[in-house]
């Protein structure tokens, strides 16, 4: 506002020969003040080929037919694009978010509002993916009402479509009260790192014959509540085999072997998006190296920058001669 009043005060010392541009130049600086024009586009281009969206039933379908479900996590609207974009049956808001986005020492730290706002970035990119959201330790464990008004949050403001919680048969009560008020649950059991603690670290469920038994009757239990599917984690792959045999739900592998109607993995992980020398699981397998590139191209621009090759010409915006000139004699009476 105050350079349009000044130029409109400059415009009276200028020659009657150069008011004309100026005056055709302000409706110009107006719209300057009002608009901020961006670089960034919320969506992008539309994909070319829309998915049909996935639901419950398409999940029931797949396993029925004996189709592995593929399962991703996501904590923001780019990693949930391009989970979208590569076909992905289902998206998780996976509380793993606190470590890999937010760089807290383990899930534990995490707190609901925080789960709620990465769940809102993540529904508005995904258009086709059922989308599951994380219930975080501490928002659901008390009693089942608890757990019911978290995960009615988690609907409501995170814009989810499902939500997922740790426990086997003494999450069952309230796993039956999230799901009779019509909200799905994918159960989670085998290692359930929230409670890392109580295991002593994050170590593999299963290895005995107590243990197995232990967690089918956790995966039985959780089903019978209503989950429509279980994340089974860090479990031999012989047990998860036949778990998997003795489910009617799906169950979804993470370290748990290819026996699993499903599988699903950490994003940042498996894309490779992280330094050198940080640990993997054994389960996760590498398929990018999305660190290296990123590193690579903003060197590049931090080198560009210096030498001022960026940016080029072909960057920048153009303006009339004669609006530079009118503009350049102004600004010398300012």
């Amino acid at each position: 506002m105050y350079l349009t009043r000044s130029l409109a005060r400059s415009c009276a010392s200028l020659p009657r020969s150069t008011r004309p541009s100026l005056v055709a130049a302000m409706p110009f600086l107006s719209a300057f003040q009002q608009f901020r024009h961006s670089s960034h586009s919320p969506m992008g281009t539309p994909p070319t080929n829309p998915r049909k969206k996935v639901t419950i039933g398409t999940l029931r379908s797949m396993h029925r037919r004996g189709e592995p479900i593929t399962m991703i996590t996501a904590h923001d609207f780019p990693s949930a694009h391009v989970a979208d974009a590569a076909g992905m049956e289902m998206v998780l808001v996976g509380d793993s978010l606190a470590m890999v986005a937010l760089g807290m020492e383990d899930t534990s730290e995490i707190i609901l509002e925080e789960m709620l706002l990465h769940c809102r970035s993540v529904a508005r990119a995904t258009k086709a993916a059922f989308t599951v959201g994380d219930l975080p330790m501490g928002s659901y464990e008390i009693a089942p009402q608890q757990a019911l008004e978290t995960a009615i949050r988690f609907v409501k403001e995170g814009r989810m479509q499902g939500i997922k919680l740790e426990g086997g048969k003494e999450m069952a009560q309230t796993i039956e009260k999230i799901t009779t008020a019509g909200i799905p649950v994918l159960g989670h059991v085998g290692l359930t790192p929230q409670r890392q603690n109580a295991l002593g670290g994050f170590r593999v469920q299963g290895k005995t014959s107590l243990g197995a038994m232990k967690v089918l009757e956790d995966a039985l239990a959780v089903q019978e509540a209503g989950c429509f599917a279980i994340v089974l984690e860090a479990v031999p792959a012989e047990v998860a085999a036949i778990i998997t045999q003795k489910l009617s739900v799906p169950t979804i592998g993470i370290g748990a072997g290819n026996g699993c109607s499903g599988q699903v993995l950490v994003q940042v992980d498996m894309t490779g998006n992280f330094p050198p020398g940080r640990f993997l699981p054994k389960f996760v397998k590498k398929y990018g190296d999305v660190w290296s590139e990123s590193l690579k191209a903003i060197e590049s621009y931090r080198d560009e920058v210096k030498s001022r090759q960026y940016p080029a010409p072909e960057h920048t915006y153009p303006i009339p001669k004669e609006e530079l000139e009118v503009f350049c004699a102004i600004s010398k009476k300012l």
